[in-house]
């Protein structure tokens, strides 16, 4: 038969409103999910486990979501733009459509420079 870990004793603890944040600061920093389980396995000085965050790769990322975004925003243009050309039935049309295109295709190899830019630069600091 299994034993039963039911909680029923309660400790009160008052603190000031600093050390409130700094225990909230390092509980944040931890991998527990509820700020009790925190302070138990601090009292109880079992390991409590620190997530550990790469400044580095959170602004990579970062960049990569921003230029993903951008990159999404090309594609909707070109598919549009694509999608007109089937339409076109006057040369003007054709004419206006390739100006157009070559503005989009040129911002689209801008920005695949950017990417591999910052992929080579992420490569070159991890690889150190």
């Amino acid at each position: 038969m299994k034993e039963q870990n039911n909680r029923t004793k309660w400790l009160h603890l008052r603190l000031t409103p600093d050390e409130y944040q700094k225990i909230l600061k390092e509980f944040n920093r931890s991998t527990c999910r509820k700020i009790s389980d925190y302070a138990r396995k601090n009292l109880l000085q079992k390991p409590i486990v620190n997530t550990y965050r790469n400044q580095s790769l959170d602004d990579f990322m970062a960049e990569m979501i921003r230029l993903r975004g951008e990159l999404n925003a090309i594609g909707n243009n070109f598919n549009q733009a694509v999608k007109k050309l089937h339409t076109l039935h006057q040369i003007t049309d054709f004419k206006h459509w390739l100006i157009s295109y070559e503005l989009e295709k040129k911002i689209l190899f801008n920005k695949v420079d950017k990417i591999k830019k910052h992929i080579q630069k992420f490569a070159e600091t991890w690889l150190q």
